[in-house]
Order: structure tokens, then C-alpha cells, then sequence
């Protein structure tokens, strides 16, 4: 296909701070700190979390070694897909990419689901009360609109967001630890990896890493941006870089703070106490900010975590479009989705992943489903799981392609991902073997965060858990199938 103004996203938009500030969005910061981080002390490992966050972080800094080689290699706004395609071929690429597009949209809706459940709680205690669809409806709007602009100024509108709420949450972990807590810093307790591993992968530890993992979903997006940044060959690299850095530092230092607010031997009992037994996880921070920096901050943190929702719905609706503005583009889907509006935007593909958002957001409204307990917590777990699965791909496509072409060191060729691939491997496991604890699909009677409940799940559950291997399996039919206008993407791996 030839590079015309309606098949190429505008380059040149985007710098370092612009990808990071979509990546680290996505990640949501805000939102793992009040939902899952509480979570994963409880069931989890305790006062350890922090170094869960850590070794996870370094896990995926493993993957970016690789990752960040082969983006030197190449330029795409398939991101993943292409990677995989370019070392393990057009099929299993194809696979990978409805792999990787089930991540982004079961993500998106999730966070819808958590948004209006957020935002109808928070109106609703000043006496405006509206159903929790309402909400989503009004930030699928608004999402949309800036997702049809020029991809600049969602970054601009990111930015400011996602300066705010780092903010607060430095503001709130230095107040504590300026203070130190009941039993003063201990950093054995949260870092040692005695502690970090205690109780096994199959146990307490597997639990937090589940957790650790699921609160990382977005960094790999920094390449999905490569055709609109400038110099990608070296943009890219350094901003997943950055965006791994700052996310795992961001989790490991204000969980840390967390743990010496509420005291290394008592937190258990004090995360249970402050969130009324995990039913308001976010009160274990709130609670914190309001005892350590005051209640300002509360204040300020009950705005954050709306727009910090809000900006994790605009970059994954960004990443999703792209996708299918790739494989538009490629000849997997028809043309006209690999088309671009005037502002440079992937215009069919942002209609396509709002109509989607619109259709699931409204048949949960009409059955009833809850939006978090349903929406939230059954997307997010397969979101989790999906990324995991193309991160796997897309290591060893790594290894494959400079086996076959040469290049680079053996560290960031062979070893790095080779490691890589095994532990994300093992992470795989673990999360679909927590899959009943992360999602809530357990046969009546099991509780999910005993270690001998592992891998008991009802039949939602096992469909929910093996949807993105099933995607996986019918992109691979599809590339099968379409085999001729397939070989239109050769011109975008070969990039």
C-alpha cells in the first residue's frame, strides 16, 4: 500500500514526555494505590507488597531490553503485533494483534465500569444522584471527541492530569515518611526477598505478584506511538525505559509509604480497619493522606482519582484505534479502517473501539450487572491475562528475528529476553491460577485466597480466563484464511 496522507499517522507529534505520559495513564497510578494495593497487602504478602511491585517492575525492565532492541529495528502503530510478526511471521503476528486488541478492550471497559461507579458515589453524596451508566456514557463521549483530534493534545491533556496526581501521591508518601509511622521505616520488611517470596508462588507471594502485574498493564504502548513521535528509533527505547522506571518507583515508594503509615507488625488489622474489611479499599489511603499530610489532600486525591479514570480511558481508547488502524492499514481488516482523519487521527478505528465501549457499557446497564464487582474485575482480569501472553510473544520473536539477522549483543538479543519469557512465563501462571481471586469466578463455597483454591473456577470463569487464548487462535485462523491480503503487512514488519 502506498504512504498516503489518509493510510499514515502524522509524525513528529510526540516526544519522550508525551509517550510517557500516555504509558504511565494508562497505568493508572492513583487507582492501583486505592484499589489494589490495600487488596494485595491483605491477601497477599503483607507488608512485602512493596517489593512485589519492585521485582515485577524489574521482571519487565528484563523485557524491555529486548523490546526496546527491536524497536530500533522498526517502526509501527500495531506496536506488538509487529514485533511479533517480524520474528515469528505474518500469522502469528496477525494472532498476537487480537490477542493484544482484547487487552486494550477489555481495559477500556473496565475502567468504565470503575468510573461510573466512582463518579455516581462521589455526585451522589452531594445529592445528585444518577445511575453508574450515565457517568460512563459522559466520559464515552468526551473520550471520544478528543480521541478524533490530533493525538498532541490528548498527550497535553494527559500531561497536566498525570502531573497532578503524581503529585499528590509523592506529596502524601513524604509526609508520612517524614513523620515515620508507628514502628518507624523498615526497609527489611517491604524489600527483603525472604519476605518478598514468603509463603510461595502458589501462596500469599503469587497472590501480590498477580496483583503487582495487573497494575503494570500499558507500559508496552510507548511503540504504539513510534510512527507519531519524533526520531521513534530512539524515542521509543527511551520513553518504555521511563515509563517502566517511573511506574515501578511510583508503586514500590508510595506502597512502601503506605506500610510505614500503617505500621509493619499491625497492617493487616489496620488495612482491614480503614477499609471497612477491603468493602472501600481506598480508605486505607484516603485515611493516610488525612492523618499524615491532612485533609486537603483527601480532597484533592477524591478529584484525582476521577481524571486519573478519565486519562486511563483516553490512552487505551488511542492504543485500541491503533490497533485497528494497523491492521486496517495491513489488509487484515477492510481499508478503510487503516485511514486517517485530517487532524491525523485513526478515525474509523476510534468509531469502532467507542461503538464497542457503547454496546457493553449499555447491555451491562439493561441486565444489571454490577459495575465493578462485573464489569470492572471481569475485563480487568483478562486484560491481564492477554498482555502477559503477547509480552511472552514478543520476547521470544525477539530472540528468533536476530538469530536470523544478526545485530545487537548477546544480552539484549538472547539473554534478556530468554529470561524474560520464562518469568513472564511464570507470572502467566500465576495469574491464571489467581484468576478466581482476581476476577471473582469461584464455584460456590471456595475462598479464592486459599493456596488450595488455585485454579478452582465456575464456567464464566474458565471462559473468561481462556478468552484471550481463543483470540489468540482466531487471529491466527484469520491470518490463515486472508492469507493474500496479508502480505500487505510485510511492508510494516520489514519498517
Amino acid at each position: 500500500m502506498t504512504d498516503t496522507p489518509q493510510s499514515t499517522l502524522k509524525s513528529g507529534k510526540l516526544g519522550v514526555l508525551g509517550i510517557v505520559f500516555f504509558v504511565v495513564a494508562a497505568s493508572a497510578p492513583l487507582i492501583g494505590m486505592t484499589g489494589a494495593v490495600p487488596v494485595a497487602m491483605v491477601l497477599g504478602n503483607g507488608a512485602a507488597v512493596p517489593g512485589a511491585y519492585l521485582a515485577v517492575g524489574l521482571t519487565l525492565l528484563l523485557f524491555t531490553v529486548g523490546y526496546a532492541a527491536m524497536s530500533r529495528t522498526m517502526t509501527n502503530s500495531g506496536a506488538f503485533f509487529a514485533y511479533v510478526g517480524k520474528g515469528l511471521g505474518v500469522n502469528a503476528g496477525v494472532a498476537s494483534a487480537f490477542t493484544a486488541l482484547t487487552a486494550y478492550i477489555t481495559i477500556q471497559l473496565a475502567i468504565y465500569g470503575f468510573f461510573g461507579a466512582v463518579v455516581g458515589g462521589t455526585f451522589a453524596s452531594f445529592g445528585f444522584d444518577l445511575p453508574w451508566y450515565v457517568w460512563s456514557l459522559l466520559a464515552w463521549l468526551i473520550v471520544s471527541g478528543l480521541s478524533l483530534l490530533s493525538v498532541d493534545i490528548g498527550a497535553k491533556v494527559l500531561g497536566v492530569l498525570l502531573t497532578l496526581e503524581v503529585l499528590i501521591l509523592l506529596i502524601v508518601g513524604f509526609a508520612i515518611f517524614v513523620v515515620g509511622g508507628p514502628e518507624g521505616v523498615d526497609f527489611g520488611a517491604s524489600f527483603s526477598p525472604t519476605e518478598i517470596f514468603a509463603g510461595g508462588f502458589t501462596g500469599t507471594a503469587g497472590i501480590a505478584l498477580a496483583f503487582a502485574f495487573a497494575s503494570f498493564i500499558g507500559f508496552e504502548a510507548t511503540a504504539i506511538y513510534g510512527e507519531e513521535s519524533r526520531d521513534p528509533k530512539r524515542t521509543v527505547p527511551i520513553a518504555t525505559y521511563a515509563a517502566i522506571g517511573v511506574i515501578t518507583l511510583l508503586f514500590a515508594i508510595v506502597s512502601f509509604a503506605m506500610v510505614t503509615g500503617l505500621g509493619r507488625t499491625t497492617l493487616i488489622d489496620e488495612v482491614l480497619g480503614r477499609s471497612d474489611g477491603l468493602a472501600a479499599p481506598e480508605g486505607v489511603l484516603f485515611s493516610l493522606a488525612d492523618q499524615y499530610a491532612g485533609g486537603w489532600a483527601v480532597v484533592i486525591m477524591t478529584v484525582l482519582i476521577i481524571t486519573s479514570l478519565f486519562a486511563g480511558l483516553l490512552a487505551f481508547q488511542n492504543a485500541a484505534a491503533r490497533y485497528f488502524f494497523a491492521l486496517g492499514r495491513g489488509g487484515v481488516l477492510p481499508a478503510r479502517i487503516g485511514t486517517t482523519n485530517k487532524a491525523g487521527a485513526p478515525q474509523n478505528g476510534v468509531i469502532i473501539v467507542s461503538a464497542i465501549a457503547a454496546l457493553v457499557i449499555i447491555i451491562f446497564a439493561l441486565v444489571g450487572f454490577d459495575p465493578v464487582g462485573n464489569l470492572f474485575f471481569w475485563m480487568s482480569s483478562i486484560t491481564v491475562i492477554a498482555i502477559v501472553i503477547v509480552e511472552i510473544l514478543v520476547s521470544i520473536a525477539v530472540i528468533v528475528y536476530f538469530r536470523k539477522n544478526g545485530g545487537g549483543n548477546i544480552w539484549t538479543t538472547t539473554i534478556a529476553p530468554a529470561l524474560s519469557a520464562i518469568i513472564l512465563a511464570l507470572g502467566l501462571y500465576l495469574l491464571m491460577s489467581r484468576f478466581n481471586l482476581l476476577a471473582g469466578t469461584v464455584p460456590e463455597g471456595v475462598d479464592p485466597s486459599l493456596p488450595e483454591s488455585a485454579w478452582l473456577l465456575d464456567p464464566l470463569g474458565w471462559f473468561l480466563v481462556l478468552l484471550p487464548f481463543i483470540a489468540l487462535a482466531v487471529g491466527f485462523i484469520v491470518a490463515l484464511i486472508n492469507k493474500k491480503e496479508n502480505e500487505q503487512l510485510v511492508k510494516d514488519f520489514a519498517s
